[in-house]
């Protein structure tokens, strides 16, 4: 089929799944609680409290932490069925800096944990609405809140345009350049957010092992260790045994789970792998919807304590979208092997440590993890307190990345030909988008209801 093709046939597809549709929020029939709840069996039971506390923060860390809640509610109506690699939680706070293997630094997603084959609105709808309610959390009118969700999905709707007309390699080296972002940035918002884009750009350049380790580790009797401050971080050596688990045989368990993984590596990261040597095993605290999970982070020494490289290895479960789009049971991969593929699907590069494992943890039960290093340049644009116009510009950003990130999996002449050259499904998910935020705030005081009336229990301010 030539790109003219693909194109008629994604306008086709208007016909089960019209642009103007996409306003329509649906009918919300599901208890948001009782999803969390049923989230919360597979994880750790005296971490759930702490995923509940970061959640009631506000309307727009509920969002970041209701990943399912909107896979339901986006799975239950139509859709274009013009799928891609879903990044499956493409909120605003998953963007972000990191560092490629040639030190440059790269903005683009920087979360997986949801990925998996779904229409591509989906992860648009949810960009969209994390703008709008962080823009309405910040105090901007309900106008101002919507142009820059517009803003967002304008930005994808234009890349896509873009990148439907260029050939396969260009599509796949396709970045944004971090340079140029922070020089449009002073063009279209300002001297103001231009410094803070700036300063959160040379901060994360700075997010690496030497950085984890003078955040995370102490020395004590001359060895470096990690420190002891539950619940964010824990050593095995003081976690292990309340669990009536001995750290020797917790260390054995370790030594098999990072032959597993190394054996995964391609054949010069293992070569490199194999210069370091694993010190100690540690539990740290993750995120907001991941809170719960189990999460280990392993120090390694390499030419000495001053060249450590820290790991972290974090459990991958079921997605989230599972239940909305199954997958045939012969094209299931092992769930850390399904976030690592969607990550290198969907990133422009990868971190050239990420691997994933299947192994049995210090409970005896096997589980999937996927493992990457724990600081490598990662930063991310922190959206509190963000003007209207940097609001705007950075979701504006965002969506383009998204875009950049859907062409690698999905048909990208289908899809703009399905969004054409007008604005109609821009201003129909900028709709969608203020529904959803408002929807978001109600089930936020829902969760807020079942922790006053001791239906749940929340662990807030950590």
């Amino acid at each position: 089929m030539t790109v003219a093709e693909h194109r008629a046939a994604g306008r086709s597809a208007r016909s089960g799944m019209p642009l103007a549709a996409h306003a329509e929020i649906g009918t919300a029939v599901r208890d948001p609680v009782l999803l969390l709840e049923e989230q919360a069996v597979t994880r750790v039971p005296q971490l759930v409290p702490i995923r509940y506390g970061r959640m009631l923060a506000n309307p727009f860390t509920f969002l970041r932490g209701a990943a399912r809640v909107m896979a339901v509610d986006l799975g239950g109506g139509p859709h274009s069925d013009l799928h891609v690699q879903l990044c499956g939680d493409a909120h605003l706070s998953n963007f972000g800096f990191y560092t490629t293997p040639e030190r440059q630094q790269a903005f683009d997603i920087n979360d997986f944990d949801e990925t998996h084959p779904g229409p591509f609105e989906w992860d648009v709808k949810r960009l969209a609405a994390s703008v709008a309610t962080s823009g309405l959390i910040n105090g901007f009118t309900p106008k101002k809140a919507r142009a820059a969700a517009l803003a967002a999905v304008t930005g994808y709707r234009m890349e896509i345009g873009r990148l439907a007309d260029l050939g396969n390699l260009a599509v796949w080296y396709s970045h944004q350049e971090v340079e140029r972002m922070l020089s449009d940035i002073r063009d279209e918002a300002g001297d103001v957010a231009a410094h803070r884009l700036t300063a959160e750009v040379a901060k994360a350049r700075f997010h690496d092992s030497n950085h984890a380790l003078r955040k995370l580790c102490a020395t004590v009797d001359g060895q470096v260790q990690f420190r002891n401050e539950p619940p964010l971080i824990i050593p095995a050596e003081d976690l292990l045994p309340a669990w009536g688990q001995s750290v020797e045989d917790s260390y054995d368990l370790i030594s098999r789970l990072v032959r597993s993984y190394r054996a995964g590596l391609q054949s010069d990261r293992r070569h490199l792998f194999d210069r370091f040597t694993v010190v100690q095993l540690g539990f740290k605290l993750v995120g907001v919807g991941s809170v719960g999970t189990r999460a280990y982070v392993l120090l390694l020494d390499g030419a000495g304590h001053d060249d450590p490289l820290i790991l972290q290895a974090k459990e991958a479960q079921r997605s989230v979208l599972a239940d909305q789009v199954p997958v045939a049971a012969d094209r299931q991969p092992g769930e850390g092997d399904r976030v690592v593929h969607g990550q290198r699907l969907l990133q422009m590069t990868s971190d050239i440590f990420l691997g994933a494992v299947r192994a049995t943890g210090v409970d005896g039960v096997r589980r999937d993890f996927y493992v990457r290093q724990l600081r490598d340049g990662k930063g991310a644009v922190d959206v509190d307190g963000l003007r209207p116009r940097a609001m705007g510009f950075y979701g504006r950003v965002c969506g383009q990345t998204l875009a950049r990130a859907h062409a690698r999996s999905g048909d990208r002449a289908a899809i703009a030909g399905y969004l054409g050259d007008r604005s109609v499904f821009d201003e129909s998910v900028a709709d969608f988008a203020m529904s959803y935020a408002e929807r978001s705030a109600a089930d936020h005081a829902a969760l807020r209801r079942a922790v006053d009336t001791g239906r749940v229990r929340a662990r807030e301010g950590v």
